[in-house]
């Protein structure tokens, strides 16, 4: 599975013989770059339900230092084919607090999540961390490294200050690289096997 997704083509439709869906959820605080990774890493143009930030939303909508004019509103939404069966649908989660009530229903059904994570506002990742674990979904944090982020916190400080188990992975990228992007998915990709045979080897 993992090379499937390393070499996925452009845009392409989808095929129709594919009958199994696979759900992936990206969660994060506000503006961490989870429309930016659903955008990149879809062979597809994402369905996104971003919309102009306006005055309305001082106070409310923080951006906190970030140059941001628009938000997701509702969920973004991309797809990508592993092979001509399997299908991985991938659901950007809204990261502001107000929305924050549409996640239990995205994690419905869902096969595992990423944790997008800003190391800016690393305390807008606890929601997220904390709800998945809650629904007992398997995840994987994804540090994403805006130009500049790469002398701030290393990963061992991140995994402290989330309070992270050891084996939850937690791994860099660049959310705006589709290949960066694509090595955030292979490692839930892996994470979720390792846990199957964990559970299989299980007497």
């Amino acid at each position: 599975m993992d090379s499937a997704i390393s070499e996925l083509p452009s845009r392409t439709p989808l095929a129709a013989s594919a009958d199994t869906g696979l759900k992936i959820v990206i969660v994060g605080g506000f503006g961490v770059g989870k429309t930016t990774l659903v955008k990149s890493v879809s062979e597809i143009r994402p369905l996104n339900t971003e919309e102009v930030m306006t005055q309305a939303g001082i106070g409310v909508d923080e951006p906190a230092g970030l140059t941001k004019t628009t938000t997701t509103v509702a969920f973004d939404f991309g797809r990508i084919s592993l092979n001509d069966r399997m299908v991985l649908y991938l659901f950007g989660a809204p990261g502001q607090e107000r929305f924050w009530f549409l996640w239990d229903g995205l994690f419905s059904g869902t096969l595992g999540a990423v944790v997008l994570v800003d190391t800016r506002r690393m305390s807008d990742s606890w929601y997220a961390v904390d709800r998945l674990e809650h629904h007992r979904t398997p995840f994987v944090v994804a540090v994403n490294r805006f130009d500049g982020d790469h002398a701030s916190f290393s990963l061992e400080e991140i995994r402290q200050a989330l309070a992270l188990p050891d084996h939850v992975p937690l791994i860099e990228c660049d959310a705006r690289v589709r290949s960066s992007g694509k090595q955030v998915l292979i490692s839930l990709v892996d994470h979720l096997r390792e846990l199957a045979r964990a559970r299989e080897m299980t007497p």
